[in-house]
């Protein structure tokens, strides 16, 4: 998962700790040119190419196993999570390939981890002992994408946008945010899974 997934979780805290502070008062909200997402929206264009994730780029120092770029060598666990989680494969896969290009081993700058790019925190909260760990990785994004489908009634644009920005900044803008990296994300996730329900068609 990327860097939104880890913002999106600290300003869900930094929310519930001023509403505490403020016996409740209710907060105007925030819109997309209001100076808090104009500010976010600064941080992440500030952001060079070497800051963000590159799957062809990974830091290969997790482990001494080699890393194999033949997708097909996870097929039966990708099945396996798609029967386990009602998850179409073809979203698995497309998911997979934006996120870490098949590389088990890949880590963001921003400490997402593995095939699914998982953050520590989520991935203990979804029981994945190693994220490096294909099969745990695979199960763990999986079920955490079946649960943003099911939060989005079934609606896969805002999942994918939500599995990148996290789902509190898809429901605060009822759609995709207006956020270049995750529009850019949802196009090309979107783009692969149409690819594979070809190939797979």
């Amino acid at each position: 998962m990327s860097v939104f997934d880890r913002i999106s979780q600290i300003e869900n805290r930094m929310n519930s700790l001023e509403n505490a502070l403020t016996l409740n008062e209710k907060k105007p909200s925030i819109g997309a040119n209001s100076p808090e997402a104009v500010s976010f929206q600064k941080i992440m264009g500030s952001m060079t190419s070497g800051q963000r994730f590159d799957p062809a780029t990974v830091n290969n120092a997790n482990t001494s196993a080699p890393v194999s770029n033949d997708p097909k060598q996870y097929d039966s666990i990708i099945a396996e999570a798609s029967q386990k989680y009602h998850v179409d494969e073809s979203l698995i896969r497309a998911v997979i390939r934006q996120e870490s290009a098949f590389n088990p081993q890949a880590t963001s700058y921003c400490g997402a981890q593995g095939m699914m790019q998982l953050m520590p925190e989520t991935a203990a909260e979804l029981g994945v002992k190693d994220a490096y760990d294909p099969r745990d990785n695979i199960m763990g994004g999986t079920k955490y994408l079946s649960r943003l489908l099911d939060q989005f009634d079934g609606n896969m644009t805002k999942a994918i946008a939500a599995y990148n920005a996290g789902p509190g900044a898809v429901q605060q803008h009822g759609g995709v945010p207006p956020y270049p990296e995750t529009q850019n994300y949802v196009d090309k996730v979107l783009g692969y899974y149409q690819q594979n329900k070809g190939l797979n068609a």
